[in-house]
């Protein structure tokens, strides 16, 4: 399943999409066939790479922006992975787009809204396996911070959300920390993940972060009209959480 997984992420992609028809067109030996191949390339990549679309979509689904009371503290923040990976080429450690998530989970901990961090980050490879433990490179920044190894749980064998769910349930029973928790990851990633880890049994409240959209007040002219890469870009985002939070359901992982 974790690899069926990855293989449905990796097919999540409009692009991918459109250069099948293309390519479609240029084999086909029928003309009427390859005028249709190519009509449909074209229609899938401006509807794809419209900004307007995309952003409406993601509005309407990543959760709104959370902003804590002063005195609502909790035993643990739950720190999502995914923000950081090692690059094979100088062996280095680096922050992705997503590395907010980090930013803000330090900040809780410093304003003393959360008391303990469980980092569920292990390793999502296919291949190389065992490369790189994410766990173990937040748990360091983490430290490097200031923040006491003692007050810090990692998670460094989950593969997936589900999996983190579930090993962080093993080390919350096994320290007894009294929920409800806090959830932290991407808000495009937050219903997904918030449905595997209530599928725990763990009492999470969400706090999105690392958002792909923000508010605005209004559109400019080219966002209704002009393609974008960046629009096909956030529609994989979209549709591999759109389409995962659907498969847990299914699997009755969430």
């Amino acid at each position: 399943m974790f690899i069926i997984s990855k293989l449905v992420i990796f097919l999540l992609n409009p692009l991918l999409w459109i250069i099948f028809f293309v390519v479609w067109g240029i084999l086909t030996k029928k003309e009427k066939r390859k005028k249709k191949c190519y009509i449909t390339a074209v229609m899938l990549l401006f509807f794809f790479s419209n900004p307007f679309i995309i952003k409406e979509l993601i509005l309407s689904y990543q959760p709104e922006r959370y902003d804590l009371k002063p005195a609502e503290v909790y035993s643990a923040g739950i720190l999502l992975g995914g923000f950081s990976g090692m690059n094979k080429t100088d062996s280095k450690t680096y922050f992705n787009e997503n590395g907010d998530r980090f930013i803000q989970t330090v900040e809780l901990y410093k304003t003393g809204h959360i008391k303990k961090i469980i980092v569920a980050a292990g390793d999502a490879s296919i291949i190389n396996k065992n490369d790189f433990r994410e766990a173990d490179f937040v748990q360091q920044q983490l430290i490097n911070l200031g923040i006491p190894a003692a007050d810090i749980w990692p998670d460094r064998d989950s593969r997936n959300t589900a999996e983190n769910a579930a090993n962080a349930k093993k080390i919350i029973d096994s320290v007894h920390l009294a929920p409800p928790f806090l959830l932290i990851t991407s808000a495009m990633h937050l219903p997904r993940a918030q449905k595997a880890f209530t599928k725990a049994g763990i009492d999470v409240r969400g706090y999105p972060c690392a958002f792909t959209v923000t508010p605005f007040e209004s559109y400019a002219f080219e966002d209704y009209i002009i393609p974008s890469g960046g629009a096909m870009k956030s529609w994989s985002v979209y549709l591999r959480e759109v389409v995962g939070l659907l498969m847990y359901k299914l699997t009755g992982k969430g």
